[in-house]
């Protein structure tokens, strides 16, 4: 897929390039994301050039996984505080996301399966230290999941974390992801399985079509 750019009232999203890796650098060496997040520890400017360069470009061509970078739009301390609706840019043109933008985290969708009767994908973040509590990561999977519904067909849209990882569920419930239970062992994180909650939003939770006929179980009396 050619790479496309996103944007919310107060962000921008876009694949990552290279003037971003020094700020992608930073932002990952950071405890707290690399307790729930599977990258390099410590996490060094070869490994964002590795990702940025490798990992998130050869996602893009090869339809495997669409990374964004996450960005605040125009310079940084602009004031903008105000959360709007996802849109998309079939260019690349920095709306208001160019070289004064913050780093704000990464939102993906991985585990693509969009060519198959299932037409799932999951959905994965991180928020880079600064920016959390803000809303931002809400905001932005918001766009993201819109994107993938609207434009990728997208029908059901899972997220996993670790049980632990309160942050990352309260996005996720932010957002309306629907809990189904916890997957024992279901994540290698460091060499050691743990387990996950798991989750799913469908098009009809935010309004979109559901394009294949959903049956769901009856109520357990």
């Amino acid at each position: 897929m050619e790479p496309i750019t996103l944007h919310t009232e107060r962000l921008l999203l876009r694949p990552f390039e290279e003037r971003d890796e020094a700020a992608l650098a930073a932002a990952c060496d950071d405890p707290d994301i690399q307790r729930f997040v599977p990258v390099p520890e410590p996490y060094t400017l070869k490994d964002a050039e590795e990702f940025v360069r490798g990992v998130s470009a050869n996602g893009w061509r090869e339809d495997t996984m669409y990374n964004f970078g996450v960005f605040t739009r125009g310079a940084p301390g602009d004031g903008a505080d105000k959360g709007g609706d996802g849109g998309a840019d079939g260019d690349r043109a920095a709306d208001g996301g160019g070289p004064g933008g913050e780093l704000v985290g990464s939102m993906g969708l991985v585990r693509l399966s969009l060519r198959t009767a299932e037409r799932q994908a999951e959905l994965g973040f991180w928020t880079a230290r600064g920016h959390r509590r803000k809303g931002y990561t809400a905001e932005a999977a918001r766009a993201v999941a819109d994107w993938a519904f609207s434009a990728l067909g997208v029908e059901r849209l899972e997220w996993l974390a670790q049980v632990e990882n309160t942050g990352s569920r309260a996005v996720a419930q932010r957002l309306g992801f629907v809990e189904e239970g916890i997957a024992r062992a279901r994540i290698v994180h460091r060499g050691t399985r743990r387990d996950a909650r798991v989750a799913a939003l469908l098009p009809s939770d935010l309004g979109h079509p559901q394009p294949t006929p959903y049956l769901p179980s009856p109520p357990r009396g």
